[in-house]
This record gives structure tokens, sequence and C-alpha cells, in this order.
């Protein structure tokens, strides 16, 4: 095994410059998937264990206490398909008053239940204890963080009087509450809700919960059921933020193997064959043949195991970011956002192991090679191989350098398919990038992120934010619409609010006067015309289960207002919805408008305009939009596809490297011979990049059309966005002629260093070893 590891070590010193590609190749590989692995598992992994642990119901019902009773409600825990369930437990909302130190202000759904534990939704108690007197109370943490300072053995007083003391904090994985008190709290007013916990034997998609529900719910009273809400909807906005990211990932990932397979391969296979010699007097040396395979893994194994440390390192660290940024705000309750453990080992092990594999075959062929004819025949391709070809180029007006180089890569047609699935996948891969960033921009432009000079947002001034504003709602309007330039005028304010049954709150923007420019980003349905109509975001409705057309009911201070999803804007948070004026009067009509979006004339100076109004009213403050539509961070999206494309890119132009100085190493006897009958250092170069040009050229005709169906089937399948059609088309006619290009200029560029130093070759240093 000594004299196996001499040899490997040696044989990779003499070829320092394969093992650094080989390296390099793996490093790229490996920091790729990392990165992918890492997004999934912190995606799908941290929910699932934190739901399991807590058998987290797969449906929270509540039912109207007025329509069912108690016993109704329990027999539904034993009907077929319920594999467990808990309550009822008395639900209500309260309205929480501002200052409290537990629990910010806004509406708060409390449920009286006697302890954490059951068959289903175990809670977990994180700070404290769980209440066991009526005027005890314990507040869902809903992120994994510390409660403020003084919060627990606070009063959280109640808005008809009298106080509840915090004694804990606890998390549900189901969010099952807002907060919890023991039973007899809730028994006393007579709360107008029953909540059940269920566990179904089919739950594995949105249709099967549904269908579930629908079973145990089939002999209850018309109406008893106020509100559910699915697991699925819980998950989804766990792991929402970071499902935009990780179809680019993947794609990427996936990519980056391929590569690597495809040019390890090439790079083994090409040290096998040029080391024709070299094998030829390990043989003689009295090396066996599975010794000799042995050395050419451990050739592959030394740079394939440091490029895989190093690309799970530079893969960890690019990670943290990328993770803090795709889950910013989620609720996490006891679930924790890491990498796994096995992601790293993964990629420790598999990397090389991969690298191993792709060496294997190509290596074998070195086992079956006989020590004589390893030895005469060098490294020297075979005559006939080509030959063809040669001849009928020779036969052209093209110049000899160029037809030569044309011939090239039909000597060794399994190292030049294989380089050309590398030029293959670049080009692909610049072609996909090109198409997502063309996307996410016109995205970025039709949202409003950037670059909107003639539309404004005017913002009344609020309590210890600036001056107050001396114009109330309707003179503000009236002196908006009043100045020179105005477009438009759309008076607006969000309100929070949230859906009857449900804790997690929503900010409404409720709209009047002008049709407002978002109105061009539905994608599905229509524009709000008229009272009890909303639009919805893409997240909105895949967190919840809904879809155009369905009812939901919204809620604050205790006053209800029914409303219709009529359409779906492109994208948008999932708390985030929008609605008309008449529908907020319902909810509460003595709010005015506080912003006022305004659009210009063309040509019109925005700062002018600016100045105007703050100089008709100091509490008012123009700014130009900048700060909507960020549900997709354009900035990190693009990023990313540049950061793989030149990666993956580079790693192509290794490939090509790699090849081409494979060719030089074999050919120096014709480089020789055709150097000393007068080619000149020009004619050799053009000779060596022609070869690759073939292949670069021949790889961007198959690359773009794979890149373009990568690209529509990356933004068809974004979660918080739906795209319109006008920003998946992106292709135009000069656009693909440069995208034609990219394989030759992959190729070129990996082409040109071994081709420069081909043409300082002297006839009398190539001819030397004949």
């Amino acid at each position: 095994m000594s004299a196996v590891w001499r040899a490997a070590r040696a044989a990779a010193w003499r070829r320092r410059l394969q093992t650094a590609v080989i390296g390099l190749v793996v490093l790229c590989s490996a920091t790729t998937a990392m990165l992918a692995l890492g997004l999934l598992d912190a995606a799908a992994s941290p929910f699932d264990e934190a739901f399991g642990e807590q058998n987290g119901a797969h449906v929270v019902a509540s039912f109207d206490s007025s329509k069912v009773t108690r016993a109704q409600l329990e027999e539904t825990a034993r009907l077929p398909g319920v594999e467990a369930a808990a309550g009822p437990f008395d639900q209500m909302v309260i309205a929480v008053p501002k200052g409290a130190r537990a629990v910010p202000a806004g509406p708060l759904t409390v449920v009286g239940r006697a302890d954490p534990g059951g068959a289903v939704d175990r809670v977990e108690i994180v700070h404290g204890r769980w209440p066991t007197a009526p005027g005890e109370i314990a507040i869902n943490q809903r992120f994994n963080v510390p409660p403020k300072p003084g919060a627990l053995g606070s009063k959280l007083e109640l808005p008809g009087g009298g106080s509840l003391t915090v004694v804990g904090f606890a998390t549900s994985m189901s969010q099952s509450a807002g907060a919890w008190v023991v039973p007899e709290r809730l028994a006393k007013v007579k709360p107008p809700a029953g909540q059940m916990l269920y566990r179904f034997s089919s739950a594995a998609t949105e249709e099967r919960v549904r269908a579930s529900l629908a079973g145990v719910t089939a002999k209850l009273p018309q109406g008893s059921l106020d509100a559910s809400r699915s697991y699925l909807s819980i998950k989804a906005a766990f792991s929402g933020p970071s499902d935009d990211y990780l179809p680019f990932m993947t794609v990427f990932g996936v990519l980056g193997l391929i590569v690597s397979v495809l040019i390890v391969g090439n790079v083994i296979s090409g040290a096998v064959i040029s080391g024709f010699r070299h094998i030829g007097v390990l043989k003689a040396l009295g090396f066996t043949p599975n010794q000799v395979v042995a050395v050419y893994l451990v050739l592959v194994c030394l740079p394939a195991v440091t490029g895989g440390v190093l690309g799970t390192a530079l893969g960890g660290l690019l990670t943290v970011p990328v993770l803090e940024t795709a889950f910013a705000g989620i609720e996490t309750g006891t679930a924790t956002i890491a990498v796994g453990a096995w992601v790293p080992v993964v990629c420790l092990l598999g990397m090389p192991a991969l690298a191993v594999l792709a060496a294997l075959l190509p290596a074998l062929r070195a086992h079956r090679l006989p020590a004589a004819p390893a030895i005469s025949a060098g490294s020297a391709p075979r005559a006939t191989r080509g030959l063809r070809m040669q001849r009928l180029l020779s036969a052209t007006r093209l110049p000899r350098s160029v037809s030569l180089g044309l011939a090239q890569p039909f000597a060794r047609p399994g190292r030049s398919l294989m380089t050309m699935g590398a030029i293959v996948l670049g080009v692909t891969t610049v072609t996909l990038s090109t198409g997502l960033t063309s996307t996410i921009l016109a995205f970025s432009e039709a949202g409003g992120g950037s670059g909107k000079a003639t539309e404004f947002f005017v913002r009344a001034g609020r309590p210890g934010m600036g001056p107050m504003r001396t114009l109330n709602d309707p003179q503000a309007e009236a002196m908006l619409r009043s100045l020179p330039g105005t477009l438009t005028v759309t008076p607006g304010v969000f309100l929070g609010v949230h859906l009857t049954g449900q804790r997690q709150a929503l900010d409404v923007h409720f709209l009047r006067g002008d049709t407002p420019s978002m109105a061009a980003q539905i994608v599905s349905g229509r524009w709000l015309e008229g009272p009890g109509e909303v639009v919805v975001p893409p997240a909105f409705l895949s967190q919840r289960g809904l879809k155009v057309g369905d009812q939901i009911t919204l809620e604050s201070k205790g006053e209800q207002a029914r409303a219709s999803i009529v359409g779906e804007v492109m994208e948008g948070g999932p708390r985030f919805i929008w609605s008309l004026w008449e529908t907020l009067e319902t909810l509460a009509p003595q709010i005015p408008a506080d912003l006022y979006q305004v659009r210009l004339k063309a040509g019109i100076d925005a700062e002018a305009y600016a100045q105007a109004v703050k100089a008709a009213d100091p509490g008012l403050r123009a700014e130009i939009d900048a700060d909507e539509g960020e549900s997709i961070d354009t900035v990190t999206v693009v990023g990313f596809a540049s950061v793989f494309t030149v990666l993956l890119t580079l790693v192509a132009a290794l490939g090509v490297f790699n090849t081409v100085v494979l060719n030089i190493r074999e050919r120096r006897r014709d480089l020789g011979m055709l150097k000393s009958i007068g080619m000149t250092p020009w004619q050799v170069t053009a000779m060596t990049t022609t070869s690759m040009a073939l292949l670069g050229a021949a790889s961007g005709l198959l690359g773009i059309p794979l890149g373009m169906a990568g690209h529509r089937a990356l933004v068809d399948n974004v979660g918080s966005v739906v795209f319109p059609d006008f920003m998946k088309d992106v292709w135009h006619v000069p656009q693909l002629v440069l995208l034609a290009f990219a394989g030759v200029t992959i190729a070129v560029l990996g082409a040109l260093l071994p081709a420069w130093s081909a043409a300082r070759l002297t006839s009398a240093k190539a001819l030397h070893s004949e």
C-alpha cells in the first residue's frame, strides 16, 4: 500500500495542473451542493421535527358555541378517520390594550385549557409555568427569542375590567391559540366559540385535510364551523420565504454536480490516456493491475478531498446569511433554524466519492492495459481517429490551421463529448441566469421597486414622527389634487385586522379615490370594484388554502365585515391584503386616510412637487415610492444567480482548459513537426482555439433551449409571486444571438492560455522526447 501511496503522490505532483483543476471543480460543486442541501434541510426538517414532537394538530377548528353542543363536538373525536383529537376548549378573542409587556396590542385568541399535554398539540413551556388559577395566563411565544424583561409576572389588563397575571410563556407549533388560561376562567363569561384539535389518518395534502375535516363535521348543525386552519398553511408560512430561493439553489446545485462529474471523469480519463507510458512503467516495475487502478483513484482522491473540505466550509459560511435572509421574521416556535449535521457530512463524503466514481471507469482502462503496449504507445492517439475528417477538411478552402483545428475534436470523440457536455451546462447556466435577471428586474420595475420618479407616497405626520399635519383628510386630498402636475390621488390607510378564528394579524390597505397603479399587477381575477371585496397576494392564498372567489371574514375590535377575494396581485407578503374604503367604514368608520399615493403627469419635476406639498402642509411628507414589492429580494436573487453563473462558467472553462492541455501533450510531436515546416505561433494558437470553438458553437445551440426551459420552470414555481406572461417572455433575437456566442466564449477563454503555451513551444523542445 505504501508503494501505491508514493506512486500516486508523485503522479499528483507531476500533474500539478490536472490536480489543481480537479480540486477547483470539486470545491465549486461542494459549495453549491452545501447551499442547496442546507436550505432544503432548513426549509423542511425543523418544522417537521418540532411539529412531530408536539404531536401537532392537522386542523385547528373553531365552532360556534350557540349552534353546537360540547357533546356533539366530543362525538367527532370518535369518528372514522380521526387519529387523535383534543377538546373541546372554550375560546374567545380579547382586545389587548397598548402598553402590555407580554404581548403586542391588538386581538388575542385565548383558549381555556387545563394542562399543556394531551393527545394532540402538546404545548411546550419555554419560560415560567402553566396557569393553575383563574387569574393567570400563559402567552404563546411566537418567535424563538426570550420574552421582554419584566414580561413574566406582568399584568395583562382586560378591556372589561380586571387583569390576568402572566405566569408563563409557551409555544405551539400548531398555533392553536395566542394565550391559554384555565377552563374555569372562560366558563364564567360563556365564550362564543369552542375549539377542537384534530389529527387525521390521511392529511398529506390540503385536499385530504379538507376531506377529512368535512367528514367529521358532516353531521354537525349547519354553519356551526366558524373557521379552521390546516397545519399545511402553517408549514407554508414557516418555509414560504425559503421556498422562493430553493428552486434557484437546487437547479444551480444540480448543474454544479453534473458539471463536476463530467469534468472529473474527463480529467481522469485524460490522465490515464496521457499516462500510458507511466502505466507501462508501473506494471514493468511489478505493480499489479489492481494497484495501478488504486494509484489513479488515489490520484483523484487527494485533490477531491481537499476541494470537498474547502467547498463544504465555504458553503457553510455562505449558508448563514442565506438562512437569515430566507427565514427573516418567521414564526419559528420551538423549531431551530439551522443546517442539520447530515448536510456537511454528505458533502464531505459525497463529493470525493462522486469524484472517485467518475474516475473509476477510465481508471479501469489502466487495469486492462498490458505493460509492453503501454510503453510503446506512449501518449499518442491512434492514427486512424479523426483522419477521415482531416482529409475532408483539407479539401476545403479553409486556412490549414483552421481545418486542422476543426478536425482535432474527432480524434478523441469521448473526451470531446464530455468537454462539450460541460460547456452545454455552462451555456445553460448563462442563459438561465440572464432570463432570471430579466424577469426579476421587470418584476421590480412593475412592482414599484425602483425607478418610479413620477410616483409618490405622501405620508401624514404621526405623534413622535415629525410635525403633525394641519389639513384634515378631505382637505389634504383636495390640496394634492389642486397642485399642478397631479395625475391621480389615491388616499388610503393601513389597519390591523385578523381573520375570524385565526390568531395571525393582517395589515389591510384600504383605498379610495383613483385606481392605484398596482391595479395593473392583477394576475388572476380583477381589481376592486365595490364594498366587501379584497385582493390578495399569492402567499396569502397558499398559506391559507384559499383561492380567488372564496369568502373571508375580517374582524377589528369586535366589528366584522364579510369579504370576497376577487383578485390576486402578482406578489406580496402573506399578511397584506387590499380593500376599498367602503369596507373600512364597516369596521372602523372614523379612521381618516394618512397615506396618499400620487402619480404625476409626464415631465413634472418630482422634487419641486415634493417641496410644494411640504409648503402647503409641513405635516405631509412626500417621498418617492421606493420600498414597495419586497417579497422577493431582487438583489439577493440576482446576486445568487450571478454567483452561481460565475462558479459554473469557471468550472466549464476549467474543463476546456484541461482538454486543451491534454490535447497539446498528446500532440507534442505533431506540433514540433508542424513548427519545423513553417507553422507560425499565431497559426498554432488559431488551430488550438478553433478546435474548442467548434465545441463551443455546438454547445451554444444545445444550451440555449435548455436554459430557456429551465427559466420558465423556475419562474412558474416561485411560491410568493405569480409572474405575468410579459415578465416570462424575456427572450429577443439580439439577446439570443449574444447567448449563442456564450459557448464559444467559454471555450475560447478556457483554451487561450494553453494555446499560447503551445505557440511558444520550440520545435527542438517538442521533438526532444522522441
